[in-house]
């Protein structure tokens, strides 16, 4: 007797089970099925007959068949919190699913209608109640539901209408310069501003926000901007008055070595040298000087001379370290060895040398002296851990006697830091080392939830391979909290987890291939 058509999730799954163990029998039927979608001479995993079962029933992908099923189980409450979240992460298969079952959820509150750039309804809504467009929508006002979401990037053609909408809520009360707490309970708000120009990137509203006079001093969008893949943003805020001393946006920028970001700090009077207060939230900012931030993230010898050229103190000592040493300490040896020829190299102690042979890949570095190493010196290995490449340093560091468990001033360890940036090989390494899954690091998160939030958020390196170091985990002992997916917008990894929990670890999580 055959199995009727699957209606429930648990029927879909068995089917992708029946289908595999026909495929492997190499039954004709099955071959063709699975040739109909996917290449058939590849190794094949649990997930692929998944995404053929979901193909079949008509869907994109195993994610959006599953979510398909769950979204017809919520409560319509529950969609429309589901949809928010979507429109301020930038889920976008998740909002168009939303609406495409229901066009008139986006009705259920004004937020919604205001972050779908929904222009008859907000003039609808906002001409029957002017306080409307002032009044709260849970925890942000009408114009923050704007700012902080991404619809623009679903809908680009519909730029016209959010203009329209942000034009008609200041017209009715709205407050450019408004913000909300990003917990509870915290005293600094994220700006409306910040929301459009660096959470959405969406740079049209973010610039009609500083026409009508929002502040660029807000706290937050001079240092995330220098975050964005281009630098219209942070040209933008300077252009409009942003005031870079006091704040940590150059050793931001120097985070990611962007030498044109770092001159238009620079020539906005960004001072090299300056001591950055604590964040206005209360988390403590990076006081680091530019030369050794430089140094230590793998600058350029260019951006180390941009550096110079603007009054960088070459001979100024942070953490017990000159920049010299620091180039050396974190193996940056261009850098180093340009210092040497302008005549900027300075001894080194009995430890950096150790944390310097380190470096340079040498057999026997030594023993740290670990009770006169700063906390910034016992972090390096999660100052190291978000970069490719650094393992075999790593592992020089760990023989000398750092401690391979010791966290960052956010509660990650190096295991979780190599995780979030998807960097595999390093995971595997950490993993060998028996290290706490379960640690909870600042932010709440494990190091599974921490891989799956990189694998969204995470910057997007070659070397990256999120789903590689979730399944690490998985296989390491990682309970996989069925959160975790509901809240993943990136859909390859979804689909994974979804994979994982469909089947057994030797189908969905080990090395193991099907043909």
């Amino acid at each position: 007797m055959s199995a009727g058509p699957a209606t429930s999730l648990d029927d879909f799954k068995k089917s992708a089970r029946r289908l595999r163990k026909a495929f492997l029998k190499g039954e004709a039927g099955a071959t063709d099925r699975v040739s109909a979608h996917i290449d058939p001479a590849k190794p094949l995993r649990h997930a692929d007959f998944l995404h053929v079962i979901a193909r079949e029933a008509g869907h994109d992908s195993w994610p959006k068949l599953k979510f398909t099923l769950e979204a017809a189980s919520l409560s319509r409450e529950e969609r429309a919190e589901r949809l928010k979240q979507a429109l301020y992460f930038g889920q976008h298969w998740v909002t168009e699913k939303l609406l495409a079952d229901d066009p008139t959820l986006k009705d259920d509150n004004f937020g919604l209608q205001v972050a779908l750039y929904d222009l008859d309804a907000v003039r609808a809504v906002v001409a029957a109640d002017a306080a409307a467009a002032t009044r709260l929508v849970g925890v942000r006002s009408p114009i923050l539901h704007l700012a902080f979401s991404k619809e623009i990037h679903r809908r680009p053609e519909r730029a016209a209408d959010m203009i329209a909408i942000a034009e008609l809520l200041v017209a009715n009360g709205a407050d450019v310069n408004d913000g909300y707490p990003e917990r509870p309970g915290d005293k600094h708000m994220l700006s409306a501003l910040y929301g459009a120009l660096c959470h959405a990137d969406n740079f049209e509203l973010g610039r009609w926000l500083l026409d009508q006079g929002a502040s660029p001093n807000d706290n937050e969008s001079l240092y995330h901007a220098t975050e964005l893949e281009h630098p219209r943003a942070l040209e933008l805020l300077l252009k409009r008055g942003a005031q870079p001393d006091g704040t940590n946006a150059l050793p931001r920028a120097l985070d990611f070595d962007d030498e044109i970001k770092v001159r238009l700090l620079l020539e906005a009077g960004a001072d090299p040298n300056i001591t950055v207060p604590d964040h206005p939230s209360g988390q403590p900012m990076n006081t680091i000087p530019s030369l050794h931030q430089a140094a230590r993230r793998g600058g350029s010898v260019k951006v180390v001379e941009l550096l110079l050229a603007h009054g960088a103190d070459p001979d100024a000592v942070w953490d017990g370290h000159t920049g010299y040493a620091m180039a050396l300490i974190y193996g940056n040896l261009p850098v180093a060895k340009y210092l040497v020829e302008k005549g900027h190299a300075h001894k080194l102690d009995r430890n950096e040398q150790v944390l310097a042979a380190c470096a340079e890949g040498k057999t026997n570095p030594g023993s740290l002296d670990i009770a006169r190493l700063s906390k910034e010196d016992k972090s390096l290995l999660t100052r190291l851990a978000f970069i490719p490449g650094k393992l075999e340093h790593m592992k020089a560091l760990i023989a000398a006697g750092l401690d391979p468990n010791e966290p960052d001033d956010m509660g990650l360890p190096p295991l979780q830091v190599a995780g979030w940036n998807g960097l595999a090989d390093e995971m595997a390494y950490f993993l060998s080392l028996g290290p706490d899954l379960t640690h909870k690091n600042r932010f709440g998160g494990d190091a599974l939830d921490t891989v799956v939030h990189g694998s969204e958020f995470a910057p997007k390196r070659r070397e990256a391979d999120h789903i590689a170091c979730a399944r690490l985990l998985l296989e390491a002992g990682s309970l996989l909290d069925p959160r975790y997916i509901s809240g993943c917008g990136n859909e390859e990894m979804a689909q994974f987890l979804e994979d994982w929990l469909a089947g057994s670890a030797d189908e969905a999580g080990s090395p193991a291939i099907f043909r």
